[in-house]
This record gives C-alpha cells, sequence and structure tokens, in this order.
C-alpha cells in the first residue's frame, strides 16, 4: 500500500474518515448505497491540552480514550467499521507541483524522485513520498508534464499508524489536509476554477489555493481559533471558558459601533486580511497557474465565527463563502444530519470519508 492508499488498486474498502489534531478528534462515515451517500455516524471530541502537542500524538492513553469515544459517541449511529483513512498536518508535510518531461509512469518515478530530493526540506530516506502525474498540464512548456507529489515525515506517519493499530483500526490510507479539503469542498465537474481555502482551525490556520479540483500552494499561520479566544480574555479580563461564550454569542462585535469586542479583537482580525492577501498575491505572482482566484470559501472550527464572512468580504473587496463540505455528497436524505455552520468544522473528515483511490 503506497502512503496515501492509491498503489496498486483501484478502490479502497469502505472506511471512515478521522481528522486529527491538536485540539480534537472528528470522525465521519459516509456509506454509498446505489448513487446516493448515507451519513452512518459523525462526531467530534475534545482533547485535553498536551494529548496531542503540534501533531505528535504525546499522551498515548489519553489519546486512545478520546478515539474510542469519538467513535462510540458518534450520530446518528456509532461508528464500527475498523477501516480508516487519516489525515496527516498540513504543517508536518510537503505538497509540491512539479514539470517533468513528458515520459510513462513507469519512468517517471525515478525523474519524480530526483525532483523531490531537490524540493523538499528533509532527505528522500526520512520521508514518505507519493505523486500523481496530472492531466492539466500546469507548465508553459508543452512539451513537459505536470505531477503533484507530496511527502510527510516517516516519523509522523509511522507514530499514527502504531497509534491506531494499537487501538484496533486497519490503516488504509493517510491523506495530508488540504487534499481532503479540496475533495469536500470543489464541485467535481467544475473547470478552469480556482478557489483560496482558509482554514481557521482550533491551533493554526491553513490556507490552500487549488484550481479545479487540485491543490497548488499550501501555507499555515499560527493564527487560529483560540488565538480569537485568548484576545477576547485577555482584553477583557476573562478567563477563556467565558470569552469562548463571548466569542459563541456576539462573534466579532459590532464594526458600526466600533465596541469593545470588536476593539479587542480587530488586530486579530486584519492579520487574517494580510495572511489572505499574502497567499492570493504569492499565488498570482510566483506560480501563475491561472489569472485570478475566483473565490474563497472559509472552513474550520473559527469560519462559523459570528460576522467573520462579512467582516473579511469588506475588508477584501472579494467575495467569502462558508464552504460547503457536503457539496460532492448526494444524501439519501434532504438535510444533513448536522446544521452548515457546525459541519464546516467537519470539512477534512467529509474529504477523507469521501476518499477512492486517487490523491
Amino acid at each position: 500500500m503506497g502512503l496515501f492508499g492509491r498503489k496498486n488498486i483501484k478502490t479502497i474498502p469502505d472506511h471512515f474518515g478521522l481528522d486529527i489534531n491538536d485540539f480534537s478528534l472528528k470522525a465521519v462515515e459516509i456509506r454509498s448505497t446505489r448513487k446516493k451517500q448515507r451519513v452512518v455516524g459523525i462526531q467530534s471530541t475534545p482533547l485535553s491540552r498536551g494529548v496531542v502537542v503540534d501533531g505528535v500524538i504525546i499522551k498515548m492513553k489519553e489519546f486512545g480514550v478520546a478515539l474510542a469515544k469519538v467513535r462510540e459517541t458518534a450520530k446518528p449511529h456509532k461508528i464500527v467499521q475498523k477501516h480508516v483513512v487519516c489525515s496527516l498536518p498540513d504543517s508536518k508535510s510537503f505538497l509540491r507541483i512539479i514539470h517533468i518531461p513528458k515520459m510513462n509512469a513507469e519512468e517517471a518515478e525515478e525523474a519524480v524522485k530526483w525532483e523531490m530530493d531537490a524540493n523538499i526540506p528533509l532527505p528522500i530516506d526520512q520521508v514518505y513520498y507519493d505523486w500523481k502525474i496530472l492531466e492539466r498540464n500546469f507548465s508553459k512548456d508543452k512539451a513537459k508534464m505536470s505531477v503533484i507529489v507530496t511527502a510527510v515525515p516517516r516519523t509522523v506517519v509511522d507514530q499514527y499508524l502504531e497509534v491506531l493499530t494499537e487501538a484496533g483500526l486497519k490503516v488504509i490510507g493517510f491523506e495530508i489536509e488540504s487534499i481532503a479539503q479540496t475533495r469536500s469542498l470543489f464541485a467535481q465537474k467544475k473547470k478552469d476554477h480556482t478557489a483560496l481555502i482558509v482554514d481557521i482551525g482550533d491551533r493554526r490556520t491553513s490556507f490552500v489555493i487549488a484550481v479545479d479540483d487540485i491543490p497548488c500552494f499550501t501555507s499555515s499561520s499560527p493564527l487560529s481559533a483560540y488565538v480569537m479566544t485568548d484576545t477576547i480574555a485577555k482584553s477583557l479580563g476573562v478567563s477563556l471558558e467565558e470569552a469562548e461564550k463571548i466569542k459563541d454569542t456576539y462573534g466579532v462585535g459590532s464594526t458600526l459601533k466600533n465596541d469593545h469586542i470588536f476593539t479587542a479583537i480587530k488586530p486579530v482580525l486584519e492579520n487574517f486580511v494580510q495572511e489572505i492577501e499574502r497567499s492570493t498575491n504569492f499565488y498570482l505572482r510566483e506560480l501563475r497557474y491561472s489569472d485570478d482566484v475566483n473565490e474563497i470559501l472559509l472552513c474550520g472550527s473559527g469560519a462559523k465565527m459570528k460576522g467573520i464572512v462579512p467582516y473579511l468580504s469588506h475588508r477584501l473587496g472579494r467575495k467569502i463563502t462558508l464552504g460547503d463540505p457536503w457539496k460532492n455528497v448526494v444524501l439519501d436524505k434532504k438535510i444533513p444530519p448536522i446544521n452548515h455552520e457546525e459541519s464546516i468544522q467537519y470539512t477534512t473528515a467529509i474529504g477523507l470519508s469521501l476518499k477512492d483511490c486517487d490523491l
């Protein structure tokens, strides 16, 4: 089995998607029946501080307890499925689009290895890597072809594999977050469309620019939902728990009245504006795989904060919307099992659960 579960197999077994981050575990199982899908189970459970730190599992026993809980308490049904596709943090991963002379897949193997050696900051023998020849040529040289390559340190993958196997699960694939998110949020048949995905997570924010359904550029920032909560807590002199309640109730505050909540959080919001502009400008100036970024999609736990979408839209002069992680799911029920605002936290897990045989 290849790192991303695509080598030598056309399809992978029914499975659930598991999204691991420093603050929570999220699990989703979607079962396909004919031309529709049914959500078997979906759930999130918090992780105590220190269980997972910067993508590394530190407290194995507590992680195992949380893993059992997220499966047992899933709704509408608990997740008994043993096969799992697990996320790997973008912050620990490398994703590139490389261009090599046109050749067959067997010949490309060695060419990709040489390119990987030149394009990643770790020795090739210290990473697991995978690649796929793209139908679309992102190079201006017609004699070349484009290949998406991904690499993750072996230490990260080996630890996840060991912990999940000890928990009685059968790992059939790993996938970096940006690829799973793109699978969730992009209409599969939409062409010549470029989007920036801004995943405001509990600990960090990831920026992914994808053309059609191909992630071409990724970056991350320490900005996060937690930073917003912490800023409110320190500014208003309240506990983190109280600040979280204030954030859930009032969001960014009143931009018109310039109230104390907005005054406290405005510097963080402006940092988001700068990071979005930096990512967009880098893509358009350096990579230039398309002429413009057509839309900006928000997802992650921080994206549901009241007022953040209109504020960022106004400041950037661009249309910004909440992503729809159910875009490529034809549910056998008209209404998703959770509401839209809540479901955007599950974008990565939903993408993992929809994984079939490719990147």
